[in-house]
């Protein structure tokens, strides 16, 4: 056998079962999911809307809007959090 095929064959056997563990198996509780519906319709997925077209795409868009709040968020202004600071001295 080709020794890059068995280099192959083996990378794969190593990684496969990493990628089982990258999910987590908790289910969301209600309260968790109450709270992402109500993050979608804040910014604009209305779930009971009479999909006649893009209801995918809605849901696709909202997300979309969500990720690019959180961004946002994430660089907005503040203090850093992974700095150091010494008191008294």
């Amino acid at each position: 056998m080709n020794p890059v095929i068995k280099a192959a064959i083996v990378t794969v056997a190593v990684l496969l079962p990493a990628a089982a563990f990258a999910q987590s198996n908790e289910p969301l509780t209600r309260g968790q999911v109450r709270a992402e519906l109500l993050q979608l319709e804040d910014a604009g997925y209305n779930p009971l809307s009479n999909c006649t077209g893009d209801c995918p795409g809605s849901l696709r868009r909202a997300e979309a809007l969500l990720a690019r709040r959180q961004q946002n968020a994430s660089a907005s202004y503040g203090p850093g959090t992974g700095g150091t600071e010494q008191s008294g001295r």
